[in-house]
């Protein structure tokens, strides 16, 4: 196969991701996996956890204390071990409290339906505001739920980019945001397809270790095959 890893600017390459993923895995409709609420609790449990382990925590959770009002007056310590499958589960329960605390103030329903109103910039900083949420954690809100114009950088995505050269080795996760954003239509359909898609990608052939390039078609615009898996082939 032909290489273009060198060939191809960063925004180039990135496109051709969207085209080839969007043929593997199919096209998304963008329909909301979850409700708001729960995409931003999940997501603040998902921090250096398993999807199988941050489920686990969250319905653990809700069966001890059903109500958002219940987990906000639950004693920190009961929270925490009710969160036990998921990493740091002290932290996290403390956060989602003093997060909760915040939304009920403004907005007693626990709705956050009103970031459907604001801007981008607006939306993104009212959630960062909150207590043990990051840019991964506001964007995949926004963009999952409100599709909002936004792009988020999870391990996966992360790991991708930077093995086919559309980041460079020592940009960090956050700044990866933009950077990658920068290079896309502005379009929260194409945005929320080539997030999943990447995630999938990740999970299934582009691992963190022993990836599967010999299956993977994005082989020939990688600068990891090129630089690394073909030079160890070839000596």
């Amino acid at each position: 196969m032909h290489s273009e890893s060198k060939e191809l600017t960063p925004a180039e390459k990135l496109w051709q991701i969207h085209l080839r993923l969007n043929d593997v895995f199919g096209h998304l409709s963008g329909h909301p996996r979850r409700d708001p609420m729960r995409e931003l609790i999940s997501t603040m449990l998902s921090h250096r956890t398993t999807h199988a382990k941050e489920e686990m925590a969250y319905f653990q959770m809700l069966e001890r204390f059903p109500t958002w009002q219940e987990v906000i007056e639950a004693p920190v310590e009961e929270l925490a071990d009710a969160l036990s499958p998921a990493k740091f589960p002290g932290a996290k329960a403390a956060n989602i409290q003093k997060a909760l605390r915040i939304i009920q103030q403004g907005h007693p329903d626990f709705s956050l339906d009103f970031l459907q109103d604001l801007d981008v910039p607006e939306a993104m900083a009212w959630l960062i505001a909150l207590p043990g949420v990051g840019l991964k954690t506001a964007t995949l809100v926004l963009l999952f739920n409100f599709h909002k114009p936004v792009f988020p950088v999870d391990t996966h995505v992360h790991r991708i980019s930077q093995r086919v050269g559309i980041i460079g080795a020592t940009v960090t996760h956050d700044k990866a945001h933009q950077i990658i954003l920068d290079m896309l239509p502005k379009d929260a359909l194409v945005l929320y397809n080539l997030h999943r898609h990447m995630l999938k990608h990740g999970q299934k052939i582009c691992t963190w270790s022993q990836p599967k390039c010999e299956v993977c078609v994005l082989q020939n615009l990688c600068n990891y095959y090129a630089d690394v898996r073909l030079k160890g082939i070839d000596q």
